[in-house]
């Protein structure tokens, strides 16, 4: 099995790209040998890639083109990974990998908490990138396909099951894709209670993992729905057993709305 960990003299910005486009990446790497290998094996697999040598050449090229995922780097020069996912998230919800050296539990947990999808410490196997990369597309696209009415509605928001977004008073609220994932099996479940390994197992595809990761997605969705994360009134820690969705007395009414 290959493996890499390339220190290199730094480049400009890359285009890959091939005839069978399966979606858009981005990777925003400082070293360009290994943005180089990282795409090689991406655009074999189908997908059309972009890549940038820092954050701000990155926030370039997002805007003129719109990537569906986004293999970020956090030692970048100027603006680090964290800096650029924080700024990112705060208008976007598009998939976000991360894959870096710094691999201490502190940094995945930062990382993960302001809003990466996946954490993958260097040095790293292409081939497994590749296979965490389609996973991503996989469960990011899959999150529309619901077989059950379309809206949602608790308080004053909406969560739209087939455009993965969810708004409050009108005003969208961005969330991650598993952030989305963990808010949607909630709220296909009102009011019963779903355990860790549940939740894990329908948001991350895998039965095994560190399932400690649902109780930082658990959180940032509080902060984003309950007037005060420390008492949530929607989200509910359940000891035991895992976690349940509230419904206020006057939403549970009329939830479901199928859209005309």
């Amino acid at each position: 099995m290959l493996y890499f960990f390339l220190f290199v003299e730094k480049k400009k910005i890359t285009k890959y790209t091939n005839g069978k486009m399966q979606g858009n990446i981005l990777i925003i790497e400082d070293i360009k040998e290994l943005a180089d290998l990282v795409a090689l094996y991406l655009n074999k697999e189908g997908f059309d890639v972009r890549a940038a040598e820092s954050a701000e050449e990155g926030f370039t090229i997002i805007d003129d083109w719109k990537p569906e995922l986004i293999i970020l780097d956090i030692n970048l020069p100027g603006m680090d990974g964290f800096e650029f996912l924080q700024k990112f998230r705060k208008s976007r919800d598009t998939p976000v990998l991360i894959v870096s050296a710094r691999n201490s539990d502190e940094d995945q947990i930062s990382g993960l908490g302001i809003g990466a999808d996946e954490f993958i410490t260097k040095p790293f196997s292409p081939k497994v990138l590749v296979a965490r990369v389609r996973a991503l597309f996989r469960r990011f696209r899959n999150l529309s396909d619901k077989d059950k009415e379309n809206l949602f509605k608790f308080g004053p928001f909406v969560l739209d099951y087939d455009s993965c977004i969810l708004k409050k008073n009108g005003e969208r609220i961005h969330l991650s894709a598993k952030e989305y994932g963990c808010l949607s099996i909630l709220t296909e479940n009102p009011g019963k209670p779903l355990s860790v390994e549940k939740i894990y197992s329908v948001v991350w595809k895998n039965n095994y993992g560190d399932l400690t990761t649902v109780a930082v997605y658990i959180q940032r969705l509080r902060k984003k729905i309950e007037d005060d994360p420390a008492l949530p009134s929607y989200i509910e820690t359940v000891h035991g057993m895992g976690y349940r969705f509230n419904l206020p007395d006057s939403a549970r009414k009329d939830t479901f709305t199928e859209k005309k």
